[in-house]
Protein backbone atom coordinates (compact mmCIF):
# COMPACT_ATOMS: atom_id res chain seq x y z
CA UNK A 1 0.00 0.00 0.00
CA UNK A 2 1.38 3.56 -1.37
CA UNK A 3 1.86 6.09 1.42
CA UNK A 4 -1.14 8.52 0.30
CA UNK A 5 -3.53 5.41 0.31
CA UNK A 6 -2.47 4.67 3.55
CA UNK A 7 -3.31 7.91 5.00
CA UNK A 8 -6.54 8.20 3.49
CA UNK A 9 -7.61 5.11 5.26
CA UNK A 10 -6.28 6.06 8.24
CA UNK A 11 -8.05 9.43 7.86
CA UNK A 12 -11.01 7.76 7.01
CA UNK A 13 -10.91 5.12 10.26
CA UNK A 14 -10.45 8.47 12.14
CA UNK A 15 -13.30 9.65 10.86
CA UNK A 16 -15.78 6.83 11.42
CA UNK A 17 -14.60 6.92 15.06
CA UNK A 18 -15.36 10.64 15.57
CA UNK A 19 -18.69 10.02 14.23
CA UNK A 20 -19.31 6.68 16.22
CA UNK A 21 -18.75 8.81 19.14
CA UNK A 22 -20.79 11.66 18.24
CA UNK A 23 -23.65 9.02 17.79
CA UNK A 24 -22.84 7.62 21.50
CA UNK A 25 -23.21 10.29 23.78
CA UNK A 26 -23.96 8.05 26.31
CA UNK A 27 -20.91 7.39 26.75
CA UNK A 28 -19.17 9.60 29.31
CA UNK A 29 -15.42 10.71 28.36
CA UNK A 30 -14.52 9.97 32.27
CA UNK A 31 -15.99 6.22 30.89
CA UNK A 32 -13.47 6.41 28.54
CA UNK A 33 -10.37 7.55 30.04
CA UNK A 34 -11.15 4.60 33.14
CA UNK A 35 -11.29 2.04 30.48
CA UNK A 36 -9.25 3.35 27.01
CA UNK A 37 -7.16 5.88 28.89
CA UNK A 38 -8.03 8.35 26.08
CA UNK A 39 -11.52 10.07 25.43
CA UNK A 40 -13.01 12.87 22.98
CA UNK A 41 -10.69 15.34 24.50
CA UNK A 42 -7.61 13.74 23.98
CA UNK A 43 -8.67 13.02 19.96
CA UNK A 44 -9.37 16.45 19.55
CA UNK A 45 -6.12 17.43 21.15
CA UNK A 46 -3.88 14.84 19.05
CA UNK A 47 -6.06 16.64 16.37
CA UNK A 48 -4.38 19.81 17.15
CA UNK A 49 -1.28 18.44 17.55
CA UNK A 50 -1.41 16.78 14.51
CA UNK A 51 -2.29 20.34 12.41
CA UNK A 52 0.59 21.91 14.76
CA UNK A 53 2.97 19.64 13.56
CA UNK A 54 1.75 20.61 9.59
CA UNK A 55 2.30 24.20 10.07
CA UNK A 56 -1.79 24.89 10.92
CA UNK A 57 -2.84 26.81 13.86
CA UNK A 58 -5.54 25.26 15.26
CA UNK A 59 -6.85 26.50 18.77
CA UNK A 60 -8.38 24.03 21.41
CA UNK A 61 -11.79 25.27 21.19
CA UNK A 62 -11.57 24.64 17.68
CA UNK A 63 -10.30 21.15 17.35
CA UNK A 64 -12.81 20.55 20.07
CA UNK A 65 -15.36 22.18 17.83
CA UNK A 66 -14.35 20.14 14.84
CA UNK A 67 -14.19 16.66 17.08
CA UNK A 68 -17.34 17.43 18.78
CA UNK A 69 -19.31 18.64 15.83
CA UNK A 70 -20.48 21.48 18.17
CA UNK A 71 -18.97 23.86 20.73
CA UNK A 72 -17.38 21.76 23.69
CA UNK A 73 -19.37 23.96 26.64
CA UNK A 74 -23.07 23.10 24.21
CA UNK A 75 -21.77 19.49 24.45
CA UNK A 76 -21.40 19.46 27.56
CA UNK A 77 -24.33 20.99 28.25
CA UNK A 78 -26.34 18.75 25.90
CA UNK A 79 -24.68 14.94 27.38
CA UNK A 80 -21.82 15.38 30.18
CA UNK A 81 -23.27 14.47 33.81
CA UNK A 82 -21.12 14.59 36.74
CA UNK A 83 -19.01 11.75 37.30
CA UNK A 84 -20.00 9.82 40.09
CA UNK A 85 -17.73 8.82 43.16
CA UNK A 86 -16.84 5.79 41.63
CA UNK A 87 -15.73 6.85 38.40
CA UNK A 88 -13.35 9.45 40.23
CA UNK A 89 -11.94 6.86 42.24
CA UNK A 90 -11.20 4.45 39.06
CA UNK A 91 -9.81 7.73 37.20
CA UNK A 92 -7.49 8.40 40.36
CA UNK A 93 -6.41 5.28 40.83
CA UNK A 94 -5.48 4.82 36.68
CA UNK A 95 -4.29 8.01 36.29
CA UNK A 96 -1.60 8.55 39.46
Amino acid sequence: MDLQTQTEIEAAAFRALRDHLAKRTDVQNIDMMNLAGFCRNCLSRWYQEAAEKNGISVSKDNARELFYGMPFSEWKNRYQTDANDQQKASFRANHE
